[in-house]
Parts: structure tokens; sequence; C-alpha cells
């Protein structure tokens, strides 16, 4: 499998943000051991740095392989989908 990178910029107490970081945990990761997750939060100066190369402007942002993905939520079968284009 090629190298996927999944970033997940989020805001602490944020419920969507939890909820796609529990998918990523739970679902993607058992199912996808190779995928590397890396959870930025989104007002330190790397996640804002992020967010303003990418326009996210709302959270969580969701950015695969450099590629902007998601923001907002997620759809979890569209990213496994993403995941195996990639592979």
């Amino acid at each position: 499998m090629a190298n996927v990178k999944i970033q997940e910029l989020s805001i602490t107490g944020c419920d969507n943000c939890a909820a796609v970081r529990g998918v990523l945990e739970e679902e993607i990761q058992p199912e996808f051991p190779e995928v590397e997750l890396e959870f930025i939060d989104m007002l330190s100066d790397e996640g804002q740095q992020i967010a303003g190369e990418h326009g996210i402007m709302s959270s969580p942002g969701i950015i695969v392989n450099g590629e902007l993905f998601a923001v907002g939520g997620m759809d979890k079968n569209k990213l496994i989908d993403k995941i195996r284009q990639l592979s």
C-alpha cells in the first residue's frame, strides 16, 4: 500500500471533531493500520498555517496526503474509498 497520511485539524471541545477522531482511531486505523494519523490543534501555529493554506474555516478539517478532503465533518465511506484509491 502506498503511504497515506490523514491529518485532522480540530478544536478542543468540538463534538464533530471528537466524533471524527473516534472514527479515525476506532474504525479507520484498525482496518488500515498502515495509514498514518496526525491530530493537530487548529488553534496552534501549525494548525493556523495549515488551515490558511487549505482555506479551512470550520472544524474538523480533514487532509489526506496534503489535499483537503472534508471540512466540518466526514463521510467514513468516502474516506475508505479514498484510502483504497491511494493504495
